[in-house]
This record gives structure tokens, sequence and C-alpha cells, in this order.
């Protein structure tokens, strides 16, 4: 069960208080009664007057009130597992965060620009299951294959340059990696999508392509930069203050290097694309995703959960009707049972 508003549950500390308002309520009109007759007397001029029903017309009262304060907090029945059966592709990611990915020749800067990418491609996907990667000089899993998109929005808007330690561009890694992430047991299609400026300072990409084509991998590869190339910049409160220097002290200008991207692309029957049109880009995405068959396989999903709040608002009405329609004078099957012998002792006097 789910509680969608717990914080009014702080209303039922209302209960007491209106119990309270109905005592006190009662003993000033027992003081004027006194005034007025006796008790004897006053139940002689009052003979119908129930003790019972203003009792029972107070907890009615309170039971309407205590009933609409949980239908506020709308408690939701359907936490239950339920098996869904999805066709799909198996999708992962592999972003480079490299310090280069800062470069500003592609707006706003290269990284930006990638997690924007892969947003738009996430938006109009279907039912295929995705994963995320970040990578430089190493590989880092940011999140294991699944179907939870909005996860993996919240995963990629959180990727930044400073995420991993040991800078350069080891794009070996990222296949090297994204290989673990699939299902072994489960016979999806696989796609690799790397989305990088294509700079690699480790070499040896072909090699571990050709082992990710062996595993049933296609490459797919996105480069984000310009063959221009440009500076990457040192920021202090998102403002830059100088650009990154090299030994020499000279300004190091960073380059989109599309080659390797297209080697690695070629070596898994994959493909390149230039991540600088974002439209353009979408476009293409969709149209390997259309001449990759589709695999079914199973997800597990929470069940939706179902409000009811209408049940304790139905009898919260039904407990305030019974309270207006209860009289405070005895009923008249009541008076006919003379549980007190009050005939009697009337007939005596």
């Amino acid at each position: 069960m789910l509680l969608e508003e717990k914080i009014y549950f702080w209303l039922l500390l209302a209960l007491p208080v209106v119990l309270l308002v109905f005592l006190a309520y009662r003993i000033w009109q027992k003081r004027i009664r006194r005034k007025f007759a006796n008790p004897s007397m006053f139940s002689q001029l009052s003979p119908n007057r129930s003790v019972f029903k203003p009792w029972l017309k107070i907890l009615l009262i309170l039971l309407a009130l205590g009933s609409l304060v949980i239908a506020m907090v709308n408690p939701k029945i359907g936490s239950q597992m339920e098996t869904v059966k999805r066709e799909g592709v198996d999708i992962v990611f592999a972003i480079d965060v490299s310090k280069s990915m800062e470069a500003e020749d592609i707006a706003p800067n290269r990284l930006d620009k990638s997690k924007q990418l892969v947003r738009q491609i996430l938006d109009n996907l279907g039912s295929d299951r995705v994963g995320l990667i970040a990578y430089a000089g190493s590989a880092f899993p940011q999140l294991p294959i699944t179907t939870d998109y909005a996860s993996a929005k919240m995963f990629l808007q959180a990727l930044n340059t400073d995420m991993i330690s040991s800078q350069g561009t080891a794009i070996s890694e990222a296949i090297k990696l994204a290989t673990t992430f699939y299902d072994e047991d489960s016979q999806t299609n696989r796609m690799l999508f790397i989305i990088s400026d294509g700079e690699d300072h480790e070499g040896n990409t072909e090699d571990i392509a050709e082992e990710a084509a062996n595993a049933g991998i296609r490459v797919f590869t996105i480069g984000v930069g310009t063959e221009k190339g440009g500076p990457i910049p040192i920021k202090r409160n998102n403002v830059i203050q100088n650009y990154k220097k090299d030994a020499q002290g000279e300004t190091v200008i960073t380059k989109l290097n599309s080659e390797t991207l297209r080697s690695i692309a070629s070596e898994t029957n994959g493909k390149y694309i230039d991540g600088r049109v974002t439209s353009e880009v979408i476009t293409q995405v969709m149209d390997a995703l259309q001449d990759i068959e589709k695999t079914e396989f199973e997800a597990r999903q929470f069940a939706e959960y179902k409000s009811q709040f209408q049940w304790f608002l139905g009898l919260a009405v039904i407990l305030l009707l019974l309270d207006i329609f209860l009289l405070e004078r005895k009923t008249a099957w009541v008076r006919k049972l003379n549980l007190f012998n009050e005939r009697n002792k009337k007939e005596e006097k």
C-alpha cells in the first residue's frame, strides 16, 4: 500500500479537540439543566430525551472526520509485481567525459551536446532497454541495462568531466565494458552507441571492435566536435579563466577525429554519424533501429497503484447523513421495550 499525502495525517489531531469541545458542551448543558429543574423533574418534562443518542452522534462525526482525513491521504493499492512482455533492442550509450569534451567548437560544448543527443534518442525509443557508460582514461558503468528511461535521463544529466580521475580517451575500455552489459541469457539484438570526439590515446580499437562484433554487438559512433577543433577552456564558477596548455606552453587545440570513429563502426557492421545536427542524428539512429529485428524479452515492473480515496469519502458522506437524520430523542421501539421499568415507576407515583 502507498500513502500519497501523509502530511494530512496531522489533521487527525483535530479529533480529540472535537471530542473535548463536545464534553465541555455536555458539562455546560448539564449545569444549565440543573438551574432549570432537578434531574427527576427534568426527566418527566422531557421523557423522550435519549442519553445514548448524543454520544452515538459524536461518534459518527468523529468517524466521518477520520474517514475524510484518510481520503485526503489517498491510500493506493497495487504494489504486486507483474511480468510484462516486451520487444526491443538492448542499447548501451558510451559517452566520452574526457576534458577534451569541454571544447566549445560545437555549442554549448561537446559534452552537453552529447547529453542532448542521447536525451533526444531516449525520447524517441519505444520498449528498448538502455544502459549508460562514462569513459575517459578508463570506463565507468553509469547505469545497467534497464527499461527505466527516467532513471537513464537522471544519470545522463549527472555526467561531467570530473567524474573520472584518469584522463585520456580510451575508447577500447568503453567497448570492453559494454560487452559485459548485455544479458547472456537473453538473445536480444545488441547496439552500442559511442558518443565522442574520437581522440583516442590508447589505440588498439580495431581489435576490441572485432571482439565486440564477434559478441554480436553492432557499434554506431557519433562524432561530436569539428575538424577545425577548439581550445579546452579552464573555468571557475562557469567563467573561462584560461585555456589548457601543453608542455611547451602552447594552447592545446582538440579536433574531431572522425577516422577513428569510422573505423570502429565499420569493424562491427555499424555506422558513423556526424553529431553536429541533432535532427539528422535522431533520423539516422531511428532508421538504424528500424532495420534491426526486435527480440522479445521479459521485464519485471510494478503494477500501477490505484487510488482508494473514494471509498473513505463515500463512508464519510454516509456517516454524516446518518448523523443528520439521527434525532436525540428515544427511538419508538426502544421506548416500548421499557428497559428500565420506567412506566411502572410512573404508575407507582
